[in-house]
C-alpha cells in the first residue's frame, strides 16, 4: 500500500464482484483529505469514517475508531483520545479486548515518517493514549478484530481471516472463503462466523483454541457486512441497508430486529444484555432492546 497521504484503494472488507457494489457504498467517504482533528466533534466531521465501536469496561464508554484516531462518546458529542503523533492514525478493525486494552490496525497517522504502512496489530494499554505494535507491522492491514475462545482473528484488506493463540505476536491463515466480518462466539463450542458474499460462513472442526477451525461451511442468508456476538449469546448481523438481524442459533436462522437510522452502515458492535452499537453515516446509534430501537449518541453531519 502506498505510504504517502493515507489515500487509500479502500477496498473495505469488498471481496468478491457481489460483495465489491457493498463496499464501494460503505466506502464513499473513506478517502479523501486529512482535517485536523478537533477536541469535540459530530460523527463524520473531523472523524471521517466510524471503523469500530467497543465499550471500555474500565468506565462503561463508548469508544469509536475512526479514519482520524480514537474518539469517545461525551455529552457534547465525541473526544479525542491522545495528543500524540498516533493520534491521528487511520485506526481499521478495533476491538476493546479488556479494560483499557485496545487492538487496532490501519495506517499511520501523516506525522509518523517512520512508522511501517500498514500498521499490522498494534495494542494500547492505557486506554487509547499511546499505541504499541505487536505483529505483522508492514504487513497487513487488519479491517476487522475479534477475540473467542483462547483465539484472536482478524480479517484483513483482501478478506483473508488469520487467527493469533498468543496475543497477536504470531498468526496463522484460516482456510475459509473471502470474508466481509467475523464473529466469534464468547464462548461454548468457540465456532467462528463469518459474512460472505450471499451468506454466512460457520466454522467447523473447532477442538482445542490452539488447533483452530478446520473448514467453513457457507450457508445462505440475507447479505451482511457486518456481524458481532454479544457475551451473553446472541448473534447480531448488519445488511447493506442498515437493517440489524438477531440469530439465537450461531447464525442458521436471523429474524429481522429493526432498522438503524442514518442510511449507510459502518460498524457494529453487541454489548449484552439486549445493548447494541451501531454506527451509520447519520451518526452512532444506541439500542438497549436489542436492536429493535435506536437512539442516536452522536448526530452526523446533514
Amino acid at each position: 500500500m502506498i505510504r504517502p497521504s493515507r489515500v487509500r484503494s479502500c477496498l473495505y472488507r469488498s471481496v468478491s464482484l457481489v460483495v465489491a457494489a457493498v463496499g464501494a457504498a460503505l466506502l464513499a467517504g473513506c478517502a479523501g483529505s486529512t482535517p485536523a482533528p478537533a477536541a469535540s466533534a459530530a460523527a463524520g466531521s473531523a472523524t471521517g469514517h466510524v471503523h469500530g465501536l467497543g465499550v471500555d469496561p474500565a468506565d462503561g464508554r463508548t469508544y469509536v475508531a475512526t479514519h482520524h484516531g480514537l474518539y469517545r462518546v461525551a455529552a457534547t458529542g465525541l473526544e479525542k483520545i491522545g495528543v500524540s503523533a498516533t493520534s491521528d492514525r487511520d485506526l481499521m478493525g478495533f476491538l476493546v479486548a479488556g479494560p483499557r486494552v485496545y487492538l487496532s490496525s490501519g495506517h499511520p497517522a501523516p506525522d509518523e515518517a517512520v512508522t511501517r504502512n500498514p500498521l499490522g496489530l498494534v495494542r494500547s494499554t492505557d486506554g487509547g493514549a499511546s499505541w504499541q505494535s505487536v505483529a505483522l507491522d508492514g504487513e497487513v492491514d487488519f479491517h476487522a478484530l475479534d477475540q473467542g475462545r483462547g483465539a484472536l482473528y482478524g480479517v484483513d484488506s483482501e478478506g483473508a481471516l488469520r487467527t493469533s493463540t498468543n496475543g497477536g505476536t504470531r498468526w496463522e491463515s484460516l482456510p475459509a472463503p473471502p470474508a466481509l466480518d467475523v464473529a466469534a462466539e464468547p464462548g461454548g463450542a468457540g465456532r467462528v462466523i463469518l459474512a460472505v458474499s450471499g451468506g454466512v460462513a460457520t466454522s467447523t472442526g473447532a477442538g482445542e483454541p490452539s488447533a483452530g477451525p478446520t473448514s467453513f461451511i457457507v450457508s445462505p442468508s440475507p447479505q451482511l457486512v457486518f456481524l458481532s456476538w454479544a457475551p451473553d449469546g446472541e448473534l447480531y448481523g448488519l445488511t447493506p441497508d442498515a437493517q440489524l438481524l438477531a440469530s439465537t442459533d450461531g447464525g442458521s436462522t436471523w429474524l429481522p430486529r429493526g432498522s438503524v437510522p442514518g442510511g449507510r452502515p459502518q460498524a457494529l458492535t453487541a454489548v449484552g444484555q439486549g445493548r447494541v452499537l451501531a454506527a451509520t453515516v447519520g451518526g452512532i446509534h444506541d439500542s438497549r432492546d436489542g436492536g429493535r430501537s435506536f437512539a442516536t449518541a452522536v448526530q452526523g453531519p446533514p
